[in-house]
């Protein structure tokens, strides 16, 4: 038995890859935990990952997202296709953890062997994906899963960060959206590659229906939207299902299914695979330079430079410059 906490994250990972559900999510509290334990996941989590196909939903709270990610997994079941789930919930003020508790509308599934579902927390960047994210689909990839889904809280326009940690995207929206798309259409109109009217057995389903084809229509011809989406020839098709009942849930997962196939054959998986790769190696460095800063600021020389812009004897860009000259 691996003494989970003692244990170097590469034996972790040796055990993960063999099975052990407590090892992986070790693995995924170090990434969780950022600092030197996630990069020293990171390294070793590296070599073993680039087979997994993401697929990120996202959408306003209340579209019943977690309800039709827990239909999705049972329709993906059915297959025998082993599948993890990543909920990215709004961050207590207090504890920094996951309050929302996805799981429970996913409880269906905390039996299956196939199905491993993790709650991380968006620590203070709400709707959005924390930078732990990425490295913790890489484990859960390295691990061997061959699909990895990530549920975002979805909050106003930062939802669109999703599409930087998928290589699908699903939009969630529901009946009677329609004023609203128009409020949101330039940020989910680039990162959508497939639109989901759940709750689909509400009225108003042709209309927002209507409204999304329209807001497409007027979108494809922009030869700069085609760029920024990286779609290429795909358009997004737009589906009803019933999360509650999986109603139209088989043919979402067809319509997934089929947009891998088209981004494998156009080409476009690998390179939205290296933009993501450019934009993570970005955000590290971002990363590294703003805890150097921090140590940097905690240094004594910090109050002279203070003091010295009070007493206008030298102005705060010099003062940050000699701060930065500090960095190791």
């Amino acid at each position: 038995m691996i003494d989970l906490r003692r244990a170097r994250p590469e034996d972790l990972l040796t055990a993960a890859r063999s099975g052990d559900r407590a090892a992986l999510a070790r693995l995924l509290s170090l990434v969780e935990r950022g600092g030197e334990p996630a990069r020293a996941v990171g390294r070793v989590s590296h070599p073993f990952g680039g087979g997994a196909h993401t697929v990120g939903l996202t959408g306003s709270p209340g579209a019943g997202k977690s309800t039709l990610t827990g239909a999705l997994l049972g329709e993906v079941r059915t297959s025998g296709i082993e599948v993890a789930v990543l909920a990215i919930d709004p961050s207590s003020p207090f504890t920094g953890g996951a309050i929302l508790g996805d799981r429970v509308r996913m409880s269906d599934h905390t039996l299956d062997r196939g199905v491993f579902i993790r709650s991380m927390a968006t620590r203070g960047h709400l709707g959005g994906l924390s930078l732990a994210t990425p490295a913790a689909v890489r484990v859960l990839d390295a691990v061997g899963f061959p699909w990895v889904f990530v549920e975002t809280v979805g909050v106003g326009q930062v939802e669109v960060e999703v599409a930087g940690a998928a290589d699908t995207t699903v939009v969630v929206v529901n009946p009677g959206w329609g004023d609203s798309v128009q409020a949101n259409k330039a940020g989910l109109m680039e990162i959508a590659d497939l639109f989901v009217i759940n709750k689909a057995d509400r009225p108003g389903v042709n209309d927002t229906r209507r409204d999304l084809e329209q807001m497409l229509e007027l979108s494809e011809g922009s030869e700069e939207y085609r760029r920024r989406a990286g779609r290429g020839d795909w358009r997004p098709p737009i589906l009803a299902t019933v999360g509650a009942t999986g109603e139209g849930v088989p043919e979402l997962w067809e319509a997934i299914g089929a947009h891998r196939h088209h981004l494998e054959t156009a080409g476009d998986l690998g390179r939205r695979r290296a933009q993501r790769r450019d934009e993570e190696l970005r955000r590290i460095v971002v990363e590294s330079l703003l805890e150097r800063a921090e140590r940097a600021w905690s240094s004594a020389g910090t109050a002279d430079l203070l003091a010295a812009i009070e007493a206008r004897t030298i102005d705060p860009y010099t003062a940050a410059d000699r701060l930065l000259e500090q960095l190791d």
